[in-house]
Parts: structure tokens; sequence; C-alpha cells
């Protein structure tokens, strides 16, 4: 049954089973704010005298409008507060600029005291956890078998010696990581640490420039050196 608020908007020449066809094809809004207040206005004025606007569905619609008033405000605030917390990771990502800091990758550069330093990060418990570092052509360097470990984080240090004794440069080293839980295999990622040479924005998030490795978010840093 039609009530006087849809007889007001048949007056204005608007259907509501159109509109609501036609906004479900659009996947659009029924109507804005300023859309709401210009029918509630033109409702008032419109009303046929012997049949006015019942108290209580004129307050069920002002309390839609408020409603309505109220959820445009909150996106407003809510995309307000999520600018400045974009605007702030970017600010804090800068002062990672010149630093070293801990994140996914299988690409290190040496120490100036030589060698590496590096973590395992396993998604399970590992009955064996084994660590190989190649240089640039792809030549074993070092080895080390770090054998039962819990999961979480796992740290290792290579003194940047050969098996043989000699110095294996500045790299850049390749690290590759194997873990098993007896003959099921264990996920496991490795961490770096590399220096931060520059900060960008990818998508509104900032990202570090890190050597050998590339770009990377900064959510992703697990530990700042």
């Amino acid at each position: 049954m039609a009530t006087s608020f849809d007889r007001t908007l048949g007056n204005l020449g608007i259907s509501t089973a159109n509109t609501a066809a036609k906004n479900a094809a659009t996947k659009s809004p029924t109507m804005g704010q300023a859309d709401f207040l210009k029918l509630m206005t033109a409702q008032m004025k419109n009303q046929d005298p012997f049949d006015p606007v019942d108290n209580t569905q004129m307050v069920a619609q002002m309390a839609q409008f408020s409603s309505l008033a109220g959820i445009t405000e909150m996106g407003s605030t809510l995309k307000a507060i999520a600018d400045k917390l974009g605007a702030t990771s970017m600010q804090d990502a800068v002062s990672y600029v010149g630093r070293t800091v801990l994140t996914p990758g299988n690409v290190a550069y040496g120490r100036a005291s030589g060698g590496i330093a590096g973590a395992i990060e396993l998604g399970a418990d590992a009955s064996n956890v084994t660590v190989a570092i190649s240089d640039a052509n792809g030549q074993l360097l070092h080895s080390a078998d770090l054998g039962a470990q819990k999961a979480g984080s796992v740290s290792y240090d290579w003194d940047g010696k050969t098996a043989a004794g000699a110095d294996a440069g500045a790299g850049p080293f390749t690290v590759s990581i194997s873990a098993n839980d007896g003959s099921r295999s264990v996920a496991a990622t490795s961490l770096v640490w590399a220096p931060v040479t520059s900060v960008s924005t990818t998508s509104g998030a900032a990202a570090l420039t890190l050597p050998g490795i590339g770009e990377v978010p900064a959510t992703a840093v697990r530990q700042i050196g």
C-alpha cells in the first residue's frame, strides 16, 4: 500500500520501484544526504492536508536521515585517519634510510668485519634445519647444519670464511634454506640483513629499497639494526 511519502515521490516524478531497480543495476546508494533532505522537504510541502504524514513515520524518516548523516561523517573521518596513518608510516620509513633491516630475502652483502648474519622463520618444529651460502656464480661457500629447531625465528652467523679458510669477500651472497621434520618438509623463510638505500610509496604504502632484494614493504621489516 502506497504511503504519503510514496505519493509525494510520485508527484515529483520519482517511482520508488524504478529507482530501486536502477540502483540495484548500478550498485549505487538510493540517495545521498542532500537528496534525502530535499525529498523530506518536498514531502512536507506537498503532503495532503486531509492525510498528513504520520508523526511516527516522520520521526522514522528523521532517524534515517540522522543515521545517513552519521555514516557520511564517519566515512570522512575514517578516510582522514587512514590518510594520517599512511603519512605517519611514510615518515617513519624515511628514518630507515642508512640503517640495516632484517627482512625476508635470500641475497645478502658482507659486513665490514666479514661474513653475514641472518635468521630463519620456521612455520613448525623441524628435526633438521640447514643453511647454505653461495657466491654470485652459485658456488657453495659455506653450509651449516643447525639441527633440530622449534617453530619461530632461528638466528645464524657466518664469519665469511670458506671451508678452506679463505676470505669469501663482500658478496653478494645467496642464502638457501632447507628445513624438514623427518620426511616432511617444513615451511621456512630466509631473513637477511640489508641496508636501506631509499624509500618510496607503492599504492600509498611505504616501501624500502634494499640492494640485491629490491623493494619490500616497511611492514615486512622484522628488526632494525
